[in-house]
């Protein structure tokens, strides 16, 4: 499993990475910049060059989070504004070897709702007209907390599949969003992935935030709580991430810290769930796994 979770990068892009490690990880989510500012960022390169070579030499995957001011719906000056600091994320997360930046799907104000995702695919099409690199941006799922814009997979699949450049968006799943908004319920997972199969979702998955809810399912609040303390529940956690779907696909917490002031032990209390779903899977009867894979 790649597993881990957000940490700070107070003491540099490459001790990020080492921490990581050092709490039992082997992957983990950082902001680039200032999270509460739209400003650009002149980064420390040979920091950010050292992160991407421990992570190479170790194992580790990172994953760079944008500012939260962002919003891809914005429109003007605003938008211009939105896609250039975007574009400074991605310059650092290349740099510190991570996979792509992620972003909220955005929020729209006005009064026609289509123009709001014509917004979000312009956004991402003015963002990657001047990006090369590997690092992508990864759409993520919104708790239906400002609307219910962003909240399904076929929004997402959808904006992606009309960008100039599909092939530099990838899809990042919140799970504490997914049951905020109600689009899992607690029961239906094994109906999301096929959903997600027929719209081509999970083949574009490269990130999952994993976080327990602190609402329950259709709340709209975007709420996280740590693992098995939340409406979700451990079982329903293990049972997402014991998907084929997100094998190797890096699992991020953004829940608050254990009493040590990391999620050491939340990182193990994942993994010991991993394993145990895997190993009830491989006990079920054949005929019983068959019977759902073929619905």
């Amino acid at each position: 499993m790649v597993v881990g979770s957000h940490l700070s990068t107070r003491r540099g892009y490459a001790e990020a990475a080492r921490t990581a490690v050092r709490i039992g990880g082997n992957a983990f989510q950082y902001f680039p910049k200032n999270p509460r500012s739209l400003q650009l960022k002149s980064f420390d390169r040979a920091d950010a060059q050292r992160c991407a070579a421990w992570c190479r030499e170790n194992g580790v995957v990172s994953v760079a989070h944008g500012p939260y001011l962002v919003n891809p719906a914005a429109e003007g000056e605003e938008a211009r504004r939105m896609a250039a600091c975007t574009l400074n994320d991605l310059e650092i997360a290349e740099a510190c070897g991570s996979i792509g930046v992620v972003v909220h799907f955005g929020v729209y104000r006005g009064s026609d709702p289509l123009q709001g995702y014509r917004n979000v695919i312009q956004y991402i099409n003015n963002v990657l007209s001047s990006w090369k690199g590997e690092a992508r941006i990864l759409l993520e799922n919104q708790a239906g907390d400002h609307g219910p814009t962003g909240t399904t997979f076929e929004e997402l699949t959808t904006v992606r599949s009309l960008c100039a450049r599909p092939e530099a968006v990838g899809f990042c799943l919140d799970t504490c969003h997914l049951f905020a908004s109600g689009q899992w319920d607690g029961s239906n997972w094994q109906r999301l992935l096929e959903r997600g199969r027929e719209l081509g979702f999970w083949e574009s998955l490269a990130a999952v935030h994993l976080n327990d809810s602190r609402y329950p399912s259709g709340a709209r609040r975007d709420r996280h709580a740590r693992i098995g303390e939340g409406h979700i529940g451990e079982a329903r956690i293990a049972e997402a991430i014991a998907s084929r779907e997100l094998d190797g696909v890096p699992l991020i917490m953004e829940t608050p810290a254990g009493p040590d002031g990391t999620h050491a032990d939340e990182i193990r209390q994942v993994l010991l769930a991993a394993r145990t779903a895997a190993r009830s899977e491989e006990n079920r009867p054949d005929e019983t796994r068959l019977e759902e894979e073929n619905g």
